[in-house]
């Protein structure tokens, strides 16, 4: 027996020992990857003298700071749910032990002039922190894992009654705690460019959602039913409104909104039919080319959309007829209230917030109707889903119908709350953005979707308020000039982590006594 044991114990640590080896292969790749990546991004930085004179600064610094992040992150694949948790607060604990120890920051990043000196303690950064790391990754690969086999997602019937109910009220209460918390003056960035923002791509990725999620259509050309929607709104409240029925002026916005989502919707569905044979790839190629033929048609045509000029002047929303102003038939001044422009942004908060659960609450009951489960039959396997003599070009056009509906109705809540839009607002990126929310956040998954959106759109906005970061990685750092950069290592990480995305589990919507969450690794997803 001893000598069994002994022999297990030995075959164990040989394996370990492979194991390790394999582990810091995999990381010395990612450090490589990242190495050949950041040289040509991050390497050089371009700049003026003093004689106009185009120069180049090299970053030695923070190429090593990239060098030592790829190699954390190919030694934390080998980690598990527990051990990557605790590898990452060690990383963190550390980075900030380093960053209180470096005080202003003038060596640790490297960033001087000369070529000497920021190499030699750049090549210290670099193999302190490889070291450094590799001891942490030890420590946290020393922590246990649970050894449950987790098949499906329970969630305790507590949370599933009150958690959206709680998640509402939070929501409702949102801008009167960001007056609570940043005060009148503050509060407009925190209600405008975080709680609106989020919301209306939230609304996009539920309209998206039910085209890629639930009926498995590659659609690359969404910004197109988006830019519908805010087009029609421009055109008909500057143009059309004003010259035949000016008494509805301050209506334009509730009398436009549906008609936009229509005429989105129209165009849905003249996308849909010249894509009903197309499956994948071919699909995806198609709607792409259909939104960059929107976008052209609005820079080409100018006398119907000015052109680059884009459309200025739009109404905003009324409070059901009392327009924000100071005017004395404004929404304060009926009110007795004194005039700030925080009323209007608080509105459109509380009227995105409406229009994003109006998404959700249609596409939830669409999906427990027998056309939501023709879209996920077609999503699973459109052969099979033709057997069953589902009709799959009703069930297709339906699915590019509804979904560019409620683009259409976010575009013209767009347009109203800019009051200004032209092409360059609905470019390809908006469309990959919103695509990139519904792949990440968990095809078919609502909750998914919303919590992508708000951490790719948050963590967007937030950004511009890192400047301590200029405490490590010099005052020259601009947090923004590598959002893309940071975007696509977040996908790539995210994609190795949760390859479903953040909640890849299956709902059902029909069952026999007791609703049971499917694990997404269970589920065979199709290409139709």
């Amino acid at each position: 027996m001893a000598t069994a044991k002994g022999g297990m114990e030995a075959a164990s640590d040989e394996a370990r020992d492979d194991s390790l080896r394999t582990v810091l292969i995999d990381a010395a790749k990612a450090a490589a990857l990242m190495l050949a990546l950041g040289v040509p991004i991050l390497l050089l930085r371009t700049d003026q003298d003093m004689s106009n004179r185009l120069v180049l600064l090299p970053r030695f610094g923070l190429l090593a700071y990239a060098v030592v992040i790829g190699w954390a992150l190919g030694l934390m694949r080998h980690l598990g749910a527990r051990g990557r948790i605790v590898f990452a607060g060690l990383v963190g604990l550390a980075g900030y032990a380093v960053k209180m120890a470096a005080g202003d920051g003038d060596t640790i990043g490297g960033f001087r002039v000369d070529l000497l000196a920021p190499a030699l303690s750049s090549f210290g950064i670099l193999v302190v922190g490889l070291l450094c790391v590799t001891a942490l990754y030890l420590a946290a690969r020393s922590v246990p894992e649970s050894t449950v086999e987790r098949t499906a997602l329970h969630v305790p019937e507590a949370v599933e009654i009150w958690g959206p109910r709680v998640g509402l009220l939070l929501l409702a209460a949102y801008p009167l705690l960001a007056l609570m918390f940043a005060g009148s003056a503050g509060s407009i960035k925190w209600i405008d460019n975080f709680g609106i923002q989020i919301m209306i791509y939230i609304m996009l990725g539920w309209g998206l959602n039910i085209v890629v999620g639930l009926a498995g259509l590659l659609d690359l050309g969404y910004v197109a039913f988006y830019a519908v929607g805010a087009y029609a709104y421009a055109l008909l409240a500057t143009s059309v409104i004003p010259n035949t029925i000016p008494e509805l002026g301050p209506w334009a916005f509730w009398i436009c909104l549906p008609i936009a989502g229509i005429l989105a919707a129209m165009w849905g569905v003249l996308l849909g039919f010249p894509v009903l044979r197309l499956r994948g790839d071919y699909l995806a190629i198609v709607t792409l080319a259909f939104g960059e033929i929107i976008r052209l048609v609005l820079i080409n045509w100018i006398d119907f959309t000015n052109g680059y000029a884009g459309i200025s002047g739009i109404p905003r929303p009324s409070f059901f007829g009392f327009p924000f102003n100071a005017s004395d038939e404004g929404f304060a001044a009926t009110f007795g209230l004194e005039f700030t422009p925080l009323h209007r942004t608080i509105f459109l908060f509380y009227v995105i917030l409406a229009l994003a659960l109006l998404t959700n609450w249609a596409t939830v009951r669409l999906r427990r109707l027998p056309i939501g489960r023709a879209w996920e039959a077609l999503r699973e396997d459109e052969i099979a889903c033709r057997s069953l003599g589902i009709n799959t070009t009703n069930t297709k056009l339906t699915a590019f119908a509804i979904g560019a509906m409620f683009g259409g109705f976010a575009g013209s809540f767009f347009a109203a709350r800019q009051g200004f839009i032209s092409p360059e607002s609905f470019t390809f990126m908006e469309s990959a953005v919103i695509l990139a929310i519904v792949v990440l956040g968990g095809m078919g998954s609502q909750v998914g979707v919303a919590i992508a959106a708000v951490a790719m759109i948050g963590g967007t906005e937030l950004l511009r308020e890192l400047d301590w970061l200029k405490t490590i990685f010099g005052n020259d750092f601009d947090p923004t000039q590598y959002r893309m950069l940071l975007f696509g290592l977040a996908m790539v990480v995210l994609m190795i982590w949760k390859p479903r995305g953040l909640i890849s589990t299956r709902a059902p919507t029909v069952y026999l006594k007791e609703r049971k969450a499917v694990s997404g690794d269970l589920v065979k997803e199709g290409h139709g």
